[in-house]
């Protein structure tokens, strides 16, 4: 039987795919974007597609629609998108949160919230087990994102208790992938932008902090078997590649892949940037069968030809 699939945040880099692996799975798809940052671009060749559908809504007000589950994935989720305006970013997690989950509620539907591994915030524990409580500034620039999602998280877990919700609760590590905006301000986006331009090679810090880099469609395969797992399972649950590089290390591969001349500068280290980020996976692997196959230069040799075409595209 073929199910009716709500994403919500449909538009962005990650919505997209995930609309796009739904279709392909015979799923039908609503799509629901305020295109704050997500674009029509990224889901342009969907729209001639019968089974995909595009609304533009945004989820801080209520949305009646019918449906048989729901991806909440509606939220800025790079620092200049969410520092832009935090205010709304707030309520993007929090109150889009309650919207979302009262239409779960009314439908008796599974419901999976993209959170992310930023509710971990500085994190004392390294890697990191999803029994972690996390280190988080809640006064700090940050804040309007790490601890919206940590809200959303306790609305999941409170609308189980009170209500038997059926929910899944993802914890998204740094992901890449073709669809990324140039000027998000990420760093794969940022490094690939700058080495194909011959720019500087920004990096914050000495370089010695440490991210893991999950390639989007194995990011993808994830949410889509933490979906579905049986009812008694909820997460929270990591989502990320198990391995670290630095910055630094980024860069170099990135300048290699590109065969860039550009130069890498050092700029100070901003307000509440982690040290270090690698998840734990092992929750994944046992409750999902799920493990990352994409080595970081297989993916970024796809990102940088997409970004290469997005360049191309721009100077026309």
């Amino acid at each position: 039987m073929t199910r009716i699939v709500l994403v919500t945040g449909g538009a962005g880099f990650l919505g997209s795919h995930l609309c796009e692996r739904l279709i392909n799975n015979g799923d039908e798809v609503l799509c629901v974007d305020n295109f704050f940052t997500g674009t029509r671009e990224n889901i342009s060749h969907l729209l001639d597609d019968r089974r995909f559908e595009l609304l533009r809504h945004d989820v801080t007000f209520p949305l009646y629609v019918e449906v048989d589950r729901i991806y909440n994935l509606a939220c800025p989720a790079s620092p200049i998108h969410y520092q832009r305006d935090p205010v709304q970013t707030t309520k993007t997690s929090v109150i889009g949160a309650i919207n979302m989950l009262g239409l779960a509620k009314r439908l008796k539907c599974p419901i999976l919230q993209a959170s992310t591994s930023e509710v971990y915030g500085d994190p004392e524990v390294h890697p990191q087990p999803e029994s972690y409580w996390g280190r988080v500034n809640p006064l700090g620039v940050r804040a309007c994102y790490d601890e919206g999602k940590r809200c959303a998280e306790t609305l999941f877990f409170d609308y189980r208790r009170q209500h038997q919700l059926q929910i899944k609760v993802a914890r998204i590590f740094n992901t890449y992938g073709p669809r990324m905006s140039m000027n998000d301000g990420r760093v794969v986006s940022n490094f690939i932008v700058q080495a194909l331009r011959g720019d500087p090679i920004t990096i914050f810090g000495d370089g010695a902090q440490t991210r893991s880099f999950c390639y989007v469609a194995d990011l993808i395969d994830g949410l889509v078997g933490l979906m579905n797992t049986p009812p008694t399972f909820t997460g929270p649950v990591n989502l990320g590649r198990p391995d670290e590089f630095s910055m630094l290390e980024l860069a170099k591969t990135v300048i290699d892949l590109t065969g860039s001349r550009s130069q890498v500068v050092y700029q100070p280290l901003p307000q509440d940037d982690p040290r270090v980020r690698k998840p734990d996976a092992g929750l994944a692997k046992a409750a999902i069968g799920w493990e990352p196959k994409t080595q970081l230069r297989e993916g970024l040799k796809v990102t940088i030809a997409y970004f290469e075409t997005q360049l191309r595209r721009e100077k026309r």
